[in-house]
């Protein structure tokens, strides 16, 4: 939903904005590969949590029954969020408007503050030095 909202934020950005468009020589062609590499790795990464039988709900932590360390997961503790990231850098790339594209670090900053660390802290809670050291060893986006 975050995500959406994000999208429709950036669009009303670009649309009251004409005159921080900018011109981006194959844009449909960045804009795609960028959309379908942040798609994959939402799928990579949910198979990770499938394979392990653990929840994926980011509003749930408390659910989880291991920590996933596999995969995507040696190089990011969040692949989801960068996959989304990544479709939204998409569409800000496809909107070619400057200003658009400055919400990205906003969507960061939100996660971070209102998101990861809530889950951090639950599974941190729940499994102890076996997550703090996953969290010492694996950066938090990439």
């Amino acid at each position: 939903m975050l995500v959406l909202l994000f999208a429709v934020v950036m669009w009303f950005v670009s649309s009251m904005n004409p005159w921080a468009v900018i011109q981006i020589p194959g844009k449909e062609w960045v804009a795609g590969a960028l959309w379908l590499i942040g798609f994959a790795l939402i799928i990579v990464a949910a198979v990770e949590f499938i394979s392990a039988k653990t929840t994926a709900n980011p509003l749930t932590p408390g659910l989880a029954t291991s920590i996933v360390t596999t995969g995507v997961y040696r190089l990011s503790r969040n692949p989801m969020y960068v996959g989304f990231l990544l479709m939204l850098a998409a569409w800000g790339v496809f909107l070619a408007n400057v200003l658009s594209v400055l919400l990205l670090p906003l969507f960061v900053v939100y996660l971070n503050r209102f998101q990861i660390i809530s889950e951090e802290n639950a599974l941190l809670a729940k499994f102890g030095d076996d997550y703090a050291r996953y969290l010492r060893s694996v950066r938090r986006w990439v």
